[in-house]
């Protein structure tokens, strides 16, 4: 009989956290979709569940549970490529692994077989939790013979389950409570207000009833459950590496030579991306430096390219731009690719005065000199104070603004610091009046204000006091009095 086994890495998105802050180690803690009151708890660890944190929570109430828990929002991006590298590190353990795709940290493997490779299925299973262990997770490898079964026990144990027999693994299933799996809380605060606790509370339901009242979801992992379907196992291909390397003669740290030798390996490595019905997107440098580990470096064309020139420049930039402390015994190249597009051809196409094809490889060349977060643009976001209400992330494709075809109009623009600047505590009156900053800056000759802004219980107090000052010199700058702190910053000027 084949045999199926679900690793279930607990709260993944809080380990992954987690391992972002180790202070965090021992303190309840959970990730919310936004970091406000409104935000949602999505993931919590046992200590906050023990508390009551429980996902589907906002994050008030949360922290009207758990005053001292520690939250943080995660980036869905990130989460992405963490499962795909761990899913490139299970296959040592089998070829064929499946990642849950709503539901990140959660592999089926197939273990058929690997009994015979490995002492027992549980020595196997060891295997797979020492692999993860060190890439930093706590992991729960549960070895059995269907798909819900070994999710259900994953979710609910700790360690390693082995399962002798399907019986065994539909009898331990059934007594999984509710709240293990992954429903919606809405679904799951009503399954509760109707004694539904457990797996095979649901199980005594009829799977008519549960589709009339509750809907398709509850429905499915009723049958699932149940065992009236059954999905075979779509391990995520091995797509293979899009790479080339080269072992140097003599190591070197001249840019010049890895520049030239960098053209030898991109000829080939181009044609292995033309074969997959690709264009280059990204690429990578390894720079093994000798006796010194590796250094890598990133490279990103304005737009997906099969241009040998235009890498080759940006490969150039990027060298000369770095300092190489050891000299490079090996280089290596890893490209990374999307399938080609057909562009459409238009007989009257209209080219604007600007173009974008060329602000896009202006971009291109100072991400390769100054790093990929030499570009940027301003997002704005929710925030309670004002260097919270936005950010910057990298800029990944120009796009012209859109303009509003009527006369513009004379407006005032309010300049934001990143971090405010603190002042002296309080101000200095000299001969010319009021200095904020010491005698030797200019004085002011208005104040408007004050406007106040107070909150931020949900986890540090904050009040302020704002104010415009008007200089002598006619600047006008937006400064506040921090009342929690008693001292003055600057936040921005106006022009």
């Amino acid at each position: 009989m084949d045999r199926l086994a679900c690793v279930d890495l607990p709260a993944f998105a809080l380990q992954l956290l987690k391992r972002q802050h180790p202070e965090w180690q021992g303190q309840p803690a959970a990730v919310v979709s936004k970091e406000t009151p409104q935000g949602e708890v999505l993931v919590t660890c046992e200590k906050a569940r023990q508390l009551g944190v429980l996902p589907g929570l906002r994050y008030a109430a949360a922290l009207g549970l758990a005053p001292d828990l520690r939250a943080r929002a995660l980036d869905p991006l990130v989460l992405t490529r963490e499962v795909d590298a761990l899913t490139d590190q299970l296959r040592r353990i089998s070829p064929d692994v499946e990642p849950m795709g709503n539901t990140p940290g959660v592999f089926w493997l197939n273990a058929g077989g690997f009994h015979r490779l490995n002492r027992s299925l549980a020595e196997w299973a060891k295997r797979a939790r020492r692999l993860l262990k060190k890439n930093g997770y706590r992991a729960t490898v549960a070895v059995g013979f269907s798909r819900f079964g070994t999710y259900a026990l994953a979710r609910a144990k700790q360690g390693i389950v082995l399962l002798d027999s399907p019986a065994q693994e539909r009898a331990l299933a059934r007594r999984v409570p509710l709240d293990r799996l992954e429903l919606r809380p809405t679904l799951r605060i009503r399954l509760t207000k109707l004694g539904q606790r457990t797996t095979g509370d649901l199980l005594d339901l009829p799977a008519n009833g549960l589709l009339e009242r509750f809907g398709p979801e509850l429905y499915q992992l009723h049958r699932l459950a149940a065992g009236e379907v059954w999905h075979p196992l779509q391990p995520q291909p091995d797509e293979p590496e899009l790479a080339e390397q080269l072992i140097l003669d003599a190591p070197t740290d001249s840019a010049t030579a890895l520049t030239f030798l960098a053209k030898r390996l991109l000829d080939p490595l181009l044609k292995k991306v033309l074969a997959h019905h690709q264009l280059l997107t990204r690429l990578e440098l390894h720079l093994s430096l000798d006796h010194a580990g590796t250094h890598t470096e990133e490279i990103r064309p304005a737009a997906p390219t099969f241009d040998t020139d235009q890498l080759l420049d940006l490969i150039r930039l990027r060298l000369e731009s770095i300092t190489i402390e050891h000299p490079v015994a090996e280089l290596k190249l890893v490209a990374t690719g999307v399938p080609q597009t057909t562009e459409q051809l238009q007989l009257f196409a209209q080219h604007p005065r600007r173009d974008l094809q060329a602000a896009e490889r202006a971009f291109a060349r100072l991400r390769a000199e100054f790093g990929p977060q030499a570009v940027v643009t301003v997002k704005l976001k929710e925030g309670h104070l004002p260097e919270a209400r936005f950010t910057f992330e990298p800029l990944e494709k120009f796009n012209l603004p859109t303009v509003e075809p009527t006369a513009p109009k004379r407006q005032l623009i309010r300049r934001l610091l990143t971090k405010p600047i603190p002042l002296q505590p309080r101000p200095v009156c000299g001969p010319r009046g009021c200095h904020l900053d010491g005698l030797g800056t200019e004085p002011i000759t208005e104040l408007k204000g004050p406007y106040l802004i107070s909150g931020g219980w949900w986890m540090r107090p904050v009040e302020r006091e704002y104010y415009f000052a008007t200089t002598a010199q006619q600047n006008t700058l937006w400064i506040y009095f921090d009342r929690q702190r008693r001292r003055w910053c600057i936040q921005g000027e106006v022009d």
